[in-house]
């Protein structure tokens, strides 16, 4: 059984594209529970998805531009329904002040699959909602962790940090998987003082697709580490 979740160090440093490569990597089903930046209907969105999930043999087809959507279109993996969808670019608490609804996180319930990767949104202390950080909500679902850093500069204070901050709220970190050009000592120097395994370094692709996408898990990540 492989059941992960997916957090990074901030937004904007690769967490999407090694979620649909561990996806891919392990053949594992993926769930975003909660996607914000997403035009949609928002109440009758919230309302599909909270109450009236599709059965398990309807294929779920995502909003175009969306997380899901990105990882279908690299894996071709099952997808399952987000909890909600918000439209506006911004952490879930906000999005869903702006959108007039309330995330209840006791909703927020990981689907069965057996080998599931879980991503969350933004970073690991984003507010979920006013009074629930992200890593307090992985803590919840006692799932491990795997923490998505970039290989540059700023990256030892950054990573160390978010580390802490898993840890003190519970978390089991898995690992660390680097995205970025290979930074020997950076690496090394936040396994050491972290007290982390490293799992492995995904490169950025050019162009990134499919094939690129599946070869350079391959040559980087060994799906063993994902048991």
């Amino acid at each position: 059984m492989g059941r992960f979740v997916i957090t990074g160090t901030g937004t904007d440093i690769g967490k999407t594209v090694f979620a649909a490569g561990l996806t891919g990597l392990i053949g594992a089903d993926y769930w975003k529970p909660v996607q914000t930046g997403i035009s949609c209907d928002v109440h009758a969105r919230f309302m599909q998805l909270s109450r009236n999930v599709p059965a398990p043999d309807v294929p779920y087809l995502p909003q175009p531009g969306s997380d899901a959507e990105f990882v279908a279109r690299m894996t071709g993996a099952r997808i399952h329904p987000e909890a909600v969808i918000l439209p506006e670019p911004l952490s879930p608490h906000r999005a869903a002040e702006l959108a007039g609804v309330t995330i209840d996180p006791d909703e927020l319930v990981p689907p069965g699959a057996d080998r599931l990767v879980i991503e969350g949104a933004g970073g690991v202390l984003v507010p979920v909602t006013r009074d629930l950080l992200s890593a307090e909500l992985f803590a919840r679902w006692d799932l491990p962790v795997i923490l998505c850093a970039t290989t540059g500069l700023g990256t030892i204070s950054h990573t160390l940090t978010a580390l802490e901050s898993l840890r003190a709220r519970g978390c089991r970190v898995h690992g660390v998987a680097f995205i970025g050009d290979d930074n020997p000592d950076n690496i090394a120097t936040i396994a050491a003082l972290g007290a982390i395994r490293v799992l492995g370094r995904l490169p950025r692709l050019a162009p990134l697709d499919a094939d690129s996408l599946a070869a350079a898990m391959r040559a980087h990540f060994r799906a063993g580490d994902f048991q």
